[in-house]
């Protein structure tokens, strides 16, 4: 025997508060979750394509001549050093990664 099923209902939702302040509204919503007040079945994806990711500042440690040759490199391309390094090292990590992808190692 089959139990019968419910027809599919549309979320009733809450409206959203009107907040009085921006502290006011994350006190909310620190305790609140969005579902009650928004159909996330009827969400879309959206593309954000000016969107910088976070970057973080390191200190690093390279050989004199390791730093002068990174900088000669980028001279020639006509960019900064830093730029060139970030460029560098995510090449290198794509192809560790598809390698690895390749050789059945996902992680």
């Amino acid at each position: 025997m089959t139990k019968p099923t419910k027809p599919i209902t549309k979320p009733i939702t809450k409206p959203i508060t009107k907040f009085s302040s921006e502290a006011q509204e994350r006190a909310y919503w620190e305790k609140h979750d969005s579902t009650e007040h928004l159909d996330w079945s009827k969400a879309r994806k959206v593309a954000l394509p000016n969107l910088k990711p976070t970057t973080r500042t390191i200190s690093l440690r390279l050989p004199q001549h390791l730093l002068d040759s990174l900088k000669v490199a980028a001279n020639a391309r006509d960019v900064p050093y830093q730029s060139l390094i970030k460029v560098w090292l995510q090449e290198k990590l794509r192809s560790q990664l598809a390698v690895a992808r390749a050789a059945g190692h996902d992680r």
